[in-house]
């Protein structure tokens, strides 16, 4: 389908003038209408007429009366503009109602957002959330996603990423297959048995800046992140895990960390189309913040 020709366009001030002129008979009610000056008013309407050569406002004592050219542009400028008030009511009223879409991997979902949805909604119940929980980094503008909460280096095109937590790794274990140990040696983790996600290659890259050969080791991968983390539970073997999705479990005993994994490259970003956001999603991007 053809677009309109915008060569062919007048400006949309001097459209917006004289559509306020026409409605509001006169230039003066359609400068206050439009928080510009009588002249400016004036000069745009003359501006129209001289683009388009036709009269279209003329002075009739005190009055202002439009020609039959004029009154035919005032009347599709009505309609036209009306329209286009329409579709951005329902686009703003539709986009305020409608929950945040949140992405975010299936970890950080069941591990540190869930447990804390409660009292998110107990501050601002007013505010509606979907949870997309996957892997990628979803195609935001194409998927409709508000936010996606990604682990990686924050360089992603397209995108703006704003820092949430820095990364903070820990290699934790089940007290059962500690034994009563609260700490492990180098040896004594090389030997043990090992539970890691699939497609997950910085865990092994850190455990070999831990000082641990990972082609040496007994290495059982798991399909997902929460998997790996379950065996880890049951006493299946070590894991290394972030941080911030443990902390539960270490506050609890269920897990107990005996080494940590620093790598300032990496962290936790809230990652955004460009452009104006939602208030909602500004406010829950502030709350997330505050809770780390």
């Amino acid at each position: 389908m053809n677009g309109p020709n915008w060569h062919r366009f007048p400006s949309l001030t001097a459209l917006r003038a004289f559509e306020a002129t026409a409605r509001l008979n006169g230039f003066s009610a359609a400068a206050r209408a439009l928080n510009v000056t009588h002249a400016a008013v004036v000069q745009q309407v003359r501006a129209l007429e001289a683009d388009l050569g036709q009269e279209l406002v003329y002075r009739d004592g005190r009055a202002v009366r439009l020609t039959a050219e004029g009154q035919r542009l005032a009347q599709a400028l009505s309609e036209g503009f009306r329209t286009i008030e329409t579709a951005l009511d329902d686009l703003r009223s539709r986009d305020a109602g409608a929950p945040l879409r949140i992405s975010l991997t299936p970890g950080f979902a069941a591990q540190w957002l869930v447990p804390r949805l409660r009292a998110f909604w107990a501050e601002h119940p007013e505010i509606a959330l979907t949870l997309h929980p996957e892997q990628k980094l979803a195609d935001l503008r194409r998927d409709g996603i508000d936010l996606a909460i990604r682990f990686g280096a924050g360089q992603w095109p397209g995108v703006e990423a704003e820092l949430l937590a820095p990364a903070q790794y820990v290699i934790v274990a089940a007290p059962a297959l500690l034994a009563g140990r609260s700490t492990l040696t180098r040896q004594e983790m090389s030997a043990m048995p090992w539970v890691i996600e699939e497609d997950w290659p910085e865990a092994q890259a850190w455990l070999r800046g831990f000082g641990l050969s990972p082609d040496e080791m007994e290495i059982t991968v798991m399909p997902t992140e929460d998997l790996a983390l379950s065996a880890a539970r049951q006493g299946l073997g070590l894991h290394v895990e972030a941080k911030a999705l443990v902390e539960a479990d270490l506050k609890a005993g269920l897990l107990v960390a005996v080494g940590d994994l620093v790598d300032d490259s990496l962290a936790y970003y809230l990652v955004t189309r460009p452009g104006p956001k939602r208030p909602e999603l500004r406010l829950f991007m502030r709350w997330l913040k505050a809770r780390i």
